[in-house]
């Protein structure tokens, strides 16, 4: 009995030996990459998913042309998220603007073991009324249609993230970073073309219970800090949801820490998952969409790009 125990310790333990020096060879082999190759190399990995990695800054931000732009926004997307693990509190501001809804939607939260904040903007083809909101599609605004706009994203520990463009979906995914979403503080500014759209969106803003004490309106940009949301009524369910996923999301959070605890510098402990774990690596970079069965539910069809990235072995990278 011993001798088939002894056995079966050494077995488990000769197993082990490949995957230690598979770990130790990746560990030298990232620690070997010079600044400029890891964020090269990142930009490509990030690319495909529709994200962009802002080097220096340790977070993922959202391209101008990601494939998740023919998607657009439908309310289902922010009433399915808990089952995605997303965790958010979210702000929607509708209003009419020369013969169209528009949607300007800020969110702030966990996106797995992401904390993260978004702006969206989004316009249905027609006029719609209040009943149809939650059911309409809306586009994401063109690329004559985009507004310059900006975020700045702080942590409970004060810690703050800023970015700014003229985008039609300004993001910012931290890695690593677990917080609950009334922890977060979202500052954001949107620019508008001319003072009948901004006149448009703070009337919108007012109406989603923002108090207009609070909001700043300087030259054709506006600005307000959405830290506390509205009252929100989640059921039952969507509340266990939340909770839920929450406490993957935190334990997540802690293993991904765990897993690449050889290395302090986000570039280096994604890398180290990539080279690693592929498979893990795939779902930190679903920040914010669905799997592929949503979105073919739903009609949002990821392109053949965005099919799963495996590390070359056999290759430089």
């Amino acid at each position: 009995m011993y001798a088939a125990l002894f056995i079966l310790l050494l077995i488990a333990l000769l197993g082990m030996l490949p995957g230690h020096f598979r770990r130790r060879k990746i560990i030298c082999r990232i620690r070997d990459m010079d600044k400029c190759r890891k964020c090269n190399l990142l930009g490509e990995l990030a690319q495909p998913f529709g994200y962009v990695y802002h080097c220096g800054c340790g977070f993922f931000s959202s391209a101008a042309d990601a494939w998740q732009k023919a998607g657009g926004y439908t309310w289902v997307f922010d009433y399915l998220a808990p089952r995605f693990r997303m965790v958010f509190d979210s702000l929607p501001v509708y209003f009419n603007y020369r013969g169209r809804t528009w949607l300007i939607e800020f969110w702030k939260g966990q996106y797995g073991i992401n904390a993260g904040a978004e702006i969206g903007i989004y316009h249905a083809d027609r006029l719609l009324s209040e009943s149809e909101y939650r059911t309409a599609h809306f586009q994401a605004a063109g690329e004559t249609e985009m507004l310059p706009c900006s975020l700045q994203l702080c942590l409970e520990n004060g810690a703050c993230v800023n970015i700014s463009d003229r985008h039609w979906w300004l993001t910012a995914f931290l890695p690593g970073v677990f917080s609950r979403p009334c922890d977060l503080c979202l500052k954001a500014t949107v620019c508008f073309c001319n003072s009948e759209m901004l006149e448009a969106f703070y009337r919108g803003l007012c109406r989603a219970g923002y108090p207009a004490e609070r909001i700043t309106v300087q030259n054709l940009c506006l600005s307000f800090t959405f830290h506390q949301p509205g009252k929100t009524h989640y059921g039952f369910p969507t509340r266990l949801r939340r909770w839920l996923s929450q406490c993957l999301n935190r334990m997540y959070c802690r293993l991904f820490l765990w897993v690449t605890r050889p290395f302090e510098c986000t570039e280096d402990r994604i890398l180290f998952l990539y080279y690693y774990i592929p498979f893990c690596f795939r779902k930190l970079m679903r920040l914010r969409r669905f799997h592929r069965r949503c979105h073919r539910k739903y009609g949002c069809r990821r392109p053949k790009c965005c099919r799963s990235l495996r590390p070359q072995s056999g290759k430089k990278q």
